[in-house]
């Protein structure tokens, strides 16, 4: 899933693509050239790829049965951590190019080529997200990936400020606030981040749901693919509202915290993730009743 999960990869390469193509040929070259490679993806789709029968599920299996799954509280938890760390990487991806340029007065061209600082190793670090999931535990890891996330949009959401302090030899004047140069480390280490989170969600669903990989895969990918659409227009709305840019990192550091304690309540209490001893957390399957203590 981490290797499959790679292909996130496409957002940075966007970010050369497209720019070049506008300004090299206009805005309309732009669709023509990936409509034309999409369908080279589905040629080479059609041509090299076949079913594999084991992977499906009984002919007497109904999908209004796989939905019950949605009534599970762990997958709506598995729903939440995975519109951030993927929702949340589709949005500021598609969102960076014109923070750049708005907040820091870049070009285009620039703009775009920090932003994939970004979205490029938020896609190809997935599989090593993977392999940390598969050695550490899907637990361990999606817990580290949301305070590193957490301390990163703490940091970005703090807007450019003009501060005046009245001192005994007069008004003195601090600007508070990110260049370019740090927003952008922090953006690398926040793909990084989700990157590996990515991942590690996809690792609860094959621990916890073997016999369901497939329904409860696609139910937690439309989470984070909603995400990825309804955050940009709540960031857009958000910057109308307040007039300030980084108004979207603070809401994504809202969301965090809402991760970090309903995993907290529902996980690290009762591991010894933190330091001290506690009931080993129960690994569930599809086929054991849904707990009620989520």
């Amino acid at each position: 899933m981490g290797v499959y999960g790679a292909g996130n990869s496409g957002a940075a390469v966007n970010k050369f693509v497209a720019p070049a193509l506008l300004v090299a040929f206009g805005w309309t070259m732009v669709p023509q050239v990936y409509a034309a490679i999409m369908l080279g993806t589905l040629v080479i789709f059609w041509m090299f790829s076949h079913s594999e029968p084991s992977h499906r599920v009984p002919s007497n299996t109904k999908f209004s049965d796989q939905l019950k799954l949605l009534k599970d509280p762990n997958v709506l938890k598995y729903c939440q951590y995975y519109s951030i760390v993927f929702g949340g990487y589709v949005a500021l991806s598609l969102w960076m190019v014109q923070y750049y340029v708005g907040e820091y007065g870049l070009d285009i061209r620039a703009a775009a080529l920090l932003a994939a600082c970004f979205s490029l190793p938020g896609g190809v670090l997935r599989a090593v997200g993977g392999w940390l999931s598969d050695k550490y535990g899907a637990h361990s890891v999606t817990w580290w990936v949301m305070w590193v996330s957490w301390i990163c949009l703490f940091l970005l959401s703090y807007p450019q400020t003009q501060m005046t302090i009245n001192t005994v030899n007069g008004a003195t004047t601090f600007h508070i606030g990110l260049n370019v140069y740090a927003f952008t480390f922090l953006m690398f280490i926040l793909g990084i981040a989700w990157a590996f989170g990515k991942a590690s969600v996809f690792k609860y669903i094959s621990d916890d749901y073997p016999t369901n990989i497939g329904t409860i895969s696609g139910i937690v990918g439309l989470a984070g693919g909603l995400g990825g659409f309804v955050l940009p227009i709540m960031f857009g709305a958000l910057m109308d509202l307040t007039g300030i840019r980084s108004s979207a990192f603070m809401l994504m550091y809202g969301v965090v915290w809402v991760s970090l304690i309903w995993m907290y309540w529902t996980e690290v209490r009762r591991t010894e993730l933190m330091g001290r001893r506690a009931p080993a957390c129960r690994r569930r399957t599809q086929a054991q009743a849904p707990r009620n203590d989520t």
